[in-house]
């Protein structure tokens, strides 16, 4: 969706599919350039540590390569059983919904851009 990725997880997702979507997901950032990446998992109702550690490597690699990450529509028990096992999914940002999410990397992006254009404004030679 122009300049963002937008991943929906339906199913539970086993090891190897979980290490393949991350895979497939930083490729795919490199290929397309984008600038963010939108995880909904509302279908979602349990996370493992293995999974939520995966999201984690996403936003992670995904920050590397110049994109931010947002993962929507975490329902309650999945919050909990993230607080509850320590994952604090660094380099990961939230929101209730893909709506919102979206929202929030269009102000993530907007204001990089801004300070990019500013400090490339600063260096320039007159």
């Amino acid at each position: 969706m122009g300049k963002f990725l937008l991943v929906t997880i339906q199913v539970d997702l086993y090891d190897r599919l979980a290490l393949n979507l991350e895979s497939d997901l930083v490729q795919m950032v490199n290929k397309t350039g984008a600038r963010g990446v939108l995880i909904d998992i509302s279908a979602l109702s349990i996370v493992d540590s293995f999974m939520g550690r995966i999201i984690g490597n996403i936003g992670s690699m995904s920050k590397i390569m110049d994109a931010e990450t947002v993962v929507v529509g975490i329902q309650p028990a999945v919050a909990i059983t993230l607080v509850e096992l320590g994952l604090e999914l660094k380099g990961v940002s939230t929101a209730l919904n893909v709506e919102k999410g979206m929202a929030l990397l269009r102000r993530k992006i907007g204001s990089f851009e801004d300070t990019q254009e500013e400090e490339h404004d600063d260096n320039s030679v007159e």
